[in-house]
Parts: C-alpha cells; structure tokens; sequence
C-alpha cells in the first residue's frame, strides 16, 4: 500500500530548464568569440579556453538533455520515468570536468617547455569577455544548483569556465606587463587544482544516489523510531530509503502491528505517510501492513 502521490512530479531540475537553454546559447556564444580571439591575439590559452567552452556547453547540453528526459511519460515499462537520466547526466558531467583537468595539465606542461608570445591586450579583452557572460550564466543556474545534481553539474561546468577565464585574464595580464610566458601554464594548474575536489564531489553523489544508497540527509534509525512510536505499531522491518533523482527521495517498509487494529490498518497508513512526509519529507513511500508473526513466512530478508 503506497502513499496517495503519483510519480508524475516534476523533478527538481525541470524548472530551470529554461535558464539552462540560455546557458547553453550563452556558452556557445563565448566559444566562439574566443576562437576569434585566439586568432587576432595568437593565444593558445584562449584557444585551449575555447575548447574548455566547447566542452562545458556539452555538459550544459547534456544536463538539458536529461531534464528532457526526466519529464517523458511515466509507463509500465518505466515506473519512475527517465528521472534518473539527471543523475548520469551528472556523473557524466563530473567524468567531463575531470577530463577537461588532465588537458589544462597537458597544455601547463606543454607551454612551460615551449612558451610563444601572444598579443596582450587582445587576450585580456576576450578573456574579461568571458568571465562576463559565465558569471551571468552561474547567476542563472545558482537558485537550482542546491536543488538537483544535475544542474550543480551545469553550474560547475558554468563554475569551472568562469575560473578558467579569470585564470587566462591575470595570465594575460602577467604577460603584457613582464613579459613573463610561463603565468599561463602556473594559472592552468591552479584551475585544475581548484575543479577537481568540485568534480570529485559531484561524482561521489551521484554515484551515491546511482547505487541507491540512504539520502545523506536521512537516518533510517531515527525513521524507524518515529515509525514505531505510532499507535498499534510493533516492528518495522525491510526498512529502505533511496532517492530516484535529486528532490524525488523514496522508501519502502514492511510494517508489524497488533492483530486487534489490523481492521484499521487505513487509519495506521494515513498517520504513517503524515509522520514520514511531514518528519521526513518522504513523499513517496510504499508500505506493507501485516500482523505480528507473518515475518517468519517471508523468508530472506532485509532488516
């Protein structure tokens, strides 16, 4: 017996589907003025911060993408939908970024052994160009980052870009005052030292919710006590808590009453779905009411 909701909810990142898309057209954008960039100033880091552009306009589109997804029809087939297609988006959003960190490292290395002198001035502007836009667009996706793992992978593309553009804007600057080549490659080594623990981060949780793990934010001994503090209730057993995609938590439970209130076992789900939705905020739980000593006909179980 499950909770009177209906799986059709939207998820978490679907509101934001909109400032997504801008994002996505905003990146784009800054790809290619850095491309033209790159060839008036001869810059090789903003051609390498092009390509950064490139890459996190295709998690941006990748997470759009997912949102896509998520809102298709609910069937038989798929319960829950393509809801958890925002969480692969995440992963793969994180497997990006840490891609992205091998080729600034790549590059850093690269240009300290062969440095080639670029047109100051040209590369500041461009560089200043993009900050701009990826700060307007961690603006955009900054109230849905705390809500939806998928968009904290978008912000984080967004994030990891906007460090990028500064780090080519104080390289640049370097450059054009001293004359000093190698401010580019220490710059790209302080982006990547500063993306990775974000991107680490990012996959461990989504790699959490994909393994079905507990809710971070839920301590099933705490759900149980509350569960078992409800009149006529006696055990609870194959208590489990996992989330589909980020703002949609779930969880299921064999609960044990007293024989004489099994009649009314409607009353005893309706003060459960109350304490778990209003304790817990579990919208979504499924709920199995069965009288004591039925436990022993179930065989392997979950305690």
């Amino acid at each position: 017996m499950s909770s009177g909701h209906d799986h059709g909810e939207r998820t978490a990142a679907h509101e934001h589907r909109g400032r997504l898309a801008i994002v996505l057209g905003l990146m784009l954008f800054i790809a290619v003025v850095q491309v033209i960039g790159s060839g008036f100033s001869s810059s090789l880091a903003l051609l390498a911060d092009a390509g950064h552009s490139l890459a996190d306009s295709a998690g941006v589109a990748l997470a759009l993408f997912a949102v896509w997804l998520g809102s298709r029809p609910f069937s038989t087939k798929r319960t829950f939908g393509l809801q958890r297609a925002e969480i692969l988006a995440a992963a793969a959003n994180a497997l990006i970024l840490f891609a992205l960190c091998a080729f600034v490292v790549y590059e850093a290395v690269k240009r300290v052994m062969s440095p080639e002198p670029v047109t100051g001035p040209i590369m500041v502007a461009v560089a200043t160009f993009g900050l701009v836009g990826n700060l307007i667009g961690m603006m955009l996706l900054r109230k849905g980052k705390d809500k939806s793992l998928n968009l904290r992978g978008a912000y984080l593309e967004v994030f990891s870009d906007m460090l990028t553009s500064l780090g080519v804007i104080i390289a640049a600057v370097v450059i054009w005052t001293t004359g000093w080549h190698q401010a580019d490659s220490v710059a790209s080594l302080l982006i990547a030292a500063i993306i990775v623990p974000r991107a680490w981060r990012l996959l461990s949780e989504a790699v959490h919710v994909l393994l079905e793990a507990t809710p971070r934010n839920v301590d099933l001994e705490v759900v149980r006590d509350h569960m078992l503090s409800q009149p006529g209730v006696v055990d609870i057993h194959d208590l489990h808590a996992w989330t589909i995609t980020s703002g949609v938590p779930v969880m299921s439970a064999h609960v044990v009453v007293r024989e004489e209130v099994l009649a009314d076992c409607g009353k005893i789900l309706d003060d459960l779905h109350a304490c778990l939705s209003g304790h817990f905020d579990m919208a979504h739980s499924t709920l199995q009411i069965e009288p004591e000593g039925h436990v022993d006909h179930e065989g392997a179980r979950h305690t």
